[in-house]
This record gives C-alpha cells, sequence and structure tokens, in this order.
C-alpha cells in the first residue's frame, strides 16, 4: 500500500530490565528498537520524518507517558503512540486513549500482543509518511496532478514537463475518467501562461447554438435571449489556455468558426463584425480517434491537425496496476481530510479486490471508491466477490504465496524458525511477507486450516 518502510519503535521506560527485555524481543521479530529511559530525550529525537512509533511507559521520573504523548503529539500530529500502564493507571490509559493514544498495554503485557499493536501502528505510519510525501510533491504542478510511480505515468509527466514548454497546440488521447483535464492544468502550470488564465469548456455538454456563444461569444440583440453582450471563451484565455474537452463532440459549422480563428488568431462574436485579436493555445481532449471520425465525415481533417500539432496519451488506470493502491490511499487521506475522518487501513482482501478491479470509469472511478470508503460506505472484499472476478497474474502469485506460507505455519504449529528452514527464507523477508499477506502466527498456531 506505500513505498515507504516503518520499522522502528522508539520505547521508552525508566526500568532498564523491562527495556532491554522488551527490545530482545522486539528485535527477535526484525523490529529496530531504540532504548531510552528519559522521557525529556525521547521528544528530542522525534521528528516530522521518524519512520516509526513511540511505545512509552505512563509512570517515569520527571515527566509522564501522557505528559510525554503531548509533547510528542504537539510535535508530530498523528504518530500513533502506545502506553504501558500498570493496573492502578487503567483510568489514565483510557483517557489518554480519548486524548489520541493508539493504544495502550497493562503491565505485566505479553510481548506478542504488543508486537501485534505496533506492527499495526507501523502500518498506519508508513501510511502517514506517505501521505506527507505525497502532499510535499503537490508542490510541483506537474506531480500534484499526475500522481503514480509506473513507468507509464512517469513518462508522462516528463511529455507534460517537456511540452509545457512549447507554444503549441496540444491533443490529449484518454479513456472517460483518465484524467484528461488534469492533464490539461497541468500543461498550463508548468508553461509560460501558468500566471495567465486558463479556460476550461465541455463541448459534450452544450448544445449546438450555446457551443457557439460560449466559445465566440455575442453582441447584445444577436438573438433571442442575449440581452447583452458577453466574451466568449476564446477572449477569456486570451493570453493563456483554452482547453477543449470532448473536442469530438463539437459541431461542424463551429469546427469551421474554430478553425478560422486558430488560423487568424482572431475571433468575431456573433452578431459582430468586429474582429479581436486573440494568443491563446488550445489544448483539446478526446476519448476517440479523430482522424477516424474525419474519414466518417464527422470531423474536419483540416482542424484535427491544426489541433494536434503535438499528442499525449494517458494510459488507463488497469495498465498500471502498481498506481492504484497509492492513488486510493491518497484519495482516502484527502477525503479524510476534508471531512475530518479517521481512517482504517483497508485488509488485505478489500486492497485484493481493488487491484482485480477492471476500472472501467478510470481515475475518476477510483476516486469515487475512495471517497465512499473514507466516509465509510464501502464494506470490506467478500471472498465471493473476489471469487467473482478475474486475478491478475500478480494476484495469482500472491495467492500461491500466501496459501503456501499458511501451509506451512499450520504443519509447525506456528514454530517460524521451522517455516524459515522449511521455506528458505530469512526472519525478516518472512514477517513482511507474513505481515503483507495478512497471516498471523498465533492463529495457524493449533493447527487449524482457517487463517
Amino acid at each position: 500500500m506505500t513505498q515507504i518502510e516503518c520499522n522502528k519503535v522508539l520505547l521508552v521506560d525508566d526500568d532498564p530490565a523491562v527495556l532491554e527485555a522488551t527490545r530482545q524481543w522486539l528485535e527477535l521479530s526484525d523490529i529496530q528498537v531504540i532504548t531510552l529511559d528519559d522521557p525529556l530525550a525521547a521528544e528530542e529525537y522525534i521528528n516530522a520524518d521518524f519512520p516509526g512509533v513511540l511505545v512509552s511507559d505512563i509512570r517515569m521520573p520527571g515527566i509522564s507517558g501522557t505528559e510525554l504523548m503531548a509533547r510528542v503529539q504537539a510535535k508530530v500530529p498523528g504518530l500513533p503512540i502506545i502506553l504501558i500502564t500498570g493496573h492502578g493507571d487503567i483510568p489514565m490509559a483510557v483517557e489518554a486513549m480519548r486524548n489520541g493514544a493508539w493504544d495502550f498495554l497493562e503491565k505485566p503485557f505479553d510481548p506478542e500482543r504488543l508486537e501485534e499493536i505496533i506492527r499495526k501502528a507501523l502500518i498506519t505510519r508508513a501510511l502517514q509518511l506517505e501521505n506527507n510525501r505525497l502532499r510535499a510533491a503537490m508542490h510541483d504542478p506537474v506531480n500534484k496532478r499526475l500522481l503514480g510511480n509506473s513507468q507509464a505515468i512517469v513518462t508522462l509527466r516528463q511529455q507534460v514537463q517537456r511540452l509545457g514548454k512549447v507554444q503549441a497546440n496540444i491533443l490529449i488521447h484518454g479513456e472517460t475518467g483518465a484524467g484528461k483535464e488534469a492533464v490539461a492544468r497541468s500543461l498550463h502550470e508548468c508553461s509560460p501562461r501558468a500566471d495567465k488564465p486558463f479556460v476550461a469548456i465541455n463541448c459534450g455538454a452544450l448544445t449546438h447554438e450555446l457551443v457557439e456563444s460560449e466559445l465566440f461569444g455575442h453582441r447584445k440583440g444577436a438573438f433571442t435571449g442575449a440581452v447583452e453582450s458577453r466574451e466568449g471563451k476564446l477572449e477569456l484565455a486570451s493570453g493563456g489556455t483554452l482547453f477543449l474537452d470532448e473536442i469530438e463532440s463539437m459541431p461542424l459549422p463551429v469546427q469551421i468558426k474554430l478553425l478560422r480563428a486558430i488560423q487568424e488568431q482572431q475571433v468575431e462574436r456573433i452578431g459582430s463584425n468586429h474582429l479581436i485579436d486573440l494568443d491563446l493555445i488550445i489544448i483539446s481532449a478526446t476519448k476517440i480517434d479523430l482522424l477516424e471520425l474525419s474519414e466518417q465525415g464527422q470531423f474536419r481533417e483540416d482542424l484535427y491537425y491544426r489541433l494536434a500539432v503535438a499528442e499525449l496519451n494517458i494510459p488507463p488506470l488497469r495498465e498500471r496496476q502498481e498506481d492504484i493502491l497509492m492513488l486510493f490511499q491518497h484519495f482516502i487521506y484527502q477525503a479524510a481530510e476534508v471531512h475530518d475522518l479517521e481512517i482504517e487501513a483497508p485488509d488485505t482482501a478489500y486492497t485484493q479486490a481493488l487491484l482485480q478491479n477492471p476500472w472501467r470509469g478510470n481515475v475518476r472511478e477510483l476516486r469515487n471508491k475512495a471517497t465512499r470508503y473514507a466516509l465509510g460506505l464501502e464494506s470490506q472484499a467478500s471472498p465471493q466477490q473476489l471469487a467473482d472476478t478475474p486475478s491478475s497474474l500478480a494476484v495469482q502469485l500472491e495467492d500461491y504465496e500466501r496459501n503456501l506460507i499458511r501451509k506451512s505455519l499450520i504443519c509447525h504449529k506456528g514454530n517460524v524458525q521451522r517455516v524459515m528452514e522449511e521455506l528458505q527464507l530469512p526472519r525478516r523477508t518472512l514477517n513482511q511477507k507474513m505481515l503483507r499477506l495478512g497471516l498471523q502466527r498465533e492463529a495457524l498456531m493449533t493447527g487449524s486450516d482457517e487463517a
């Protein structure tokens, strides 16, 4: 779900024996541990990029664990903090949970339970850091709109950055929901016209008469309802960029007028004889092959060549699967921020269902699903849903890997050392795979076939 690895725990306790015993246990599970007996030093150690979580005793000399939590929360909001409490401190720990603690354990605690809580907290911390990285990338005019790590999207970003500097009309090809307007805005924002107007019009959403009026403007009294003169989109965009979405829907008579305006860099409002000079770049978008449309007599070939001085193709989401989970994560955090919601990371079955979805609506469909998930309107995927969806090769391999490790864990009653030997995997790799595949050793120690 994320590109950032979080595998570190800052452990704070004034009892050296507890520190050492807990450190040894966690390090045997391949979790990096930093031990401190001074809570004030812990506060200094943690910063906004800390790739881990804080585990602290509550009762300590100097400042308490709850006071340390408050200070760390002020410094790094959202950092998962786990508190260790004595029996008499449970009311204090419950109050700390209300104030934002991730979880708490009562002494004497089960180290396996602590490890389980820490691993879940580390997943959340990794998601937080990845989201922070995405937010930082948003300061770049291209990265903030064209998110993804797949080669296809990396190439597209490079093309946009290169073409944005060129004063040429550009035609964008892409399926519905693929992000054609996002590409158009990125082109404008990394161009020398970035501080000038970006004006968008959807040609498919307007009637013949309205398209013409919207594009070219009209003089007062030019037609019934024209009670005052009005600038068209070409005038409004002059100096900047005009974006024509669904250009294939433009009526042929309007295409002729647009061609003339492009050739002469002048526009004439409906009902007027006055020519207005233009200075604009036109970015058009289509989901249909315009040359094929021109062969059918439905689109002017000469207009096509005027609009397509350069062309860009947006890859559909199904062809960049490695971006799906990252985009989903970005969108759910975006929705959570807008609606002030707490987000629970989706389980393995749900993420599998995301990867198996054909995404016919592309990024727009994914954004909608993420928003629904953030609002609590999406349930986790059922086994039947997964069975009904064709599996990609990657998903089938993951299923095979999960079954292989599950059977080994059941066979060896959860003995991780024997599983490592049988599968010839190092401890760290096995732990990572179990975490990613949703396998818990405790659930498999009895020999049950249920995971």
